[in-house]
């Protein structure tokens, strides 16, 4: 029977599409691996992406899983709430004494782990 796992990391203070750019070169690969290269990664999302991949092998190895045999199945990145308290809608006043928003996105990132069956 294929064992699945996730986690999910919500409100990260960065827009989707930052995220979804660090996310592309992983999906299928082996988690051990993702977590290695997301360390080395310069980008300020690889970090939040690095937590919740760590955090779903913790949740297979919580659940007896072989953590070398895990790999990604599943990433990504999905928008989160625009209008969140002290977040949000930011006021900017525009040309001609006009009001122009500024939007504070957030995403939600969600890793789905599974166990590579062995060819025999």
């Amino acid at each position: 029977m294929l064992q699945t796992v996730r986690a999910t990391a919500k409100h990260i203070p960065m827009t989707p599409r930052k995220v979804r750019r660090v996310l592309e070169p992983f999906r299928g690969m082996a988690a051990q691996e993702a977590l290695i290269i997301l360390r080395a990664l310069p980008h300020a999302a690889a970090v939040p992406v690095y937590k919740v991949v760590k955090s779903a092998v913790a949740n297979a190895e919580e659940l007896g899983l072989d953590t070398d045999s895990l790999y990604i199945a599943s990433l990504t990145a999905d928008e989160g709430p625009g209008r969140m308290p002290g977040k949000g809608w930011r006021a900017r006043w525009g040309s001609r004494g006009r009001y122009r928003p500024i939007r504070k996105r957030s995403s939600h990132v969600t890793v789905v782990l599974e166990e590579r069956l062995d060819e025999e």
